[in-house]
């Protein structure tokens, strides 16, 4: 259990590193709702390592209650681990999450199938988030899928496939937009760099652009 207190304390030290609205540990640790979500979660994994199952079901749903936020305690979450706002981001039990990753409110680390295309049941279900990702509110990340080092996932993408490491993604469904071989050295909120345009404005902005000359033409059409 000593680690454990340890990653919590790696959690709370995260808040005061990439949010900044957070001035203090105090406030972290009174005001995170993110934050206490985690500390029960890492509570709860170790009863469910343990195979105190039923018991860790009930810590999480506890949890749940108190801070709306769903993470079945099987899921496996490495340091640093932060969820700005939190409400309503599920993470489903088979989710692997490295260390220093960011989630924003009401993001899905979701299952997708439950069965593979031999009709054999999958003990993978959810996905794989390496280091150091950072994913926007709203943001569908489905099925045993994994998303490399580095990776930002803009609000409101639904993810269904592997993303390489070091990668920028928007949209429904996903697309990469921007690739890079060297990662940000700092963490960026929201993921977006200082020195860069905001990837998922600019997609929108192309978006727009597409759909206003479809009008045009039916205008033309019709007239």
């Amino acid at each position: 259990m000593n680690s454990k207190y340890k990653l919590i304390l790696q959690d709370i030290q995260a808040i005061i590193d990439r949010d900044p609205a957070t001035r203090s540990k105090a406030e972290a640790i009174i005001c995170s709702s993110g934050l206490h979500a985690i500390a029960i979660h890492r509570v709860a994994h170790w009863l469910w390592q343990n195979n105190f199952l039923l018991t860790a079901r009930i810590l999480s749903q506890i949890s749940r209650f108190l801070t709306g936020i769903e993470i079945h305690p099987g899921a496996k979450i490495g340091s640093g681990f932060m969820i700005d706002h939190g409400m309503g981001v599920v993470i489903g039990e088979t989710t692997e999450i490295g260390n220093n990753v960011t989630l924003y409110h009401d993001v899905t680390l979701g299952g997708r199938k439950l069965y593979d295309e031999n009709g054999k049941k999958l003990e993978k279900r959810h996905p794989t988030i390496g280091n150091n990702v950072t994913i926007g509110s709203g943001a569908q990340v489905l099925g045993p899928i994994t998303l490399g080092d580095n990776v930002k996932i803009g609000s409101n993408a639904i993810v269904i496939h592997d993303i390489p490491a070091n990668s920028t993604v928007v949209n429904t469904p996903a697309y990469i937009v921007q690739k890079s071989h060297t990662p940000a050295k700092d963490f960026c909120a929201y993921g977006i760099e200082p020195d860069k345009n905001d990837s998922t404005n600019s997609s929108l902005k192309k978006s727009k652009s597409a759909t206003t000359k479809v009008a045009t033409k039916i205008k033309k059409t019709h007239k």
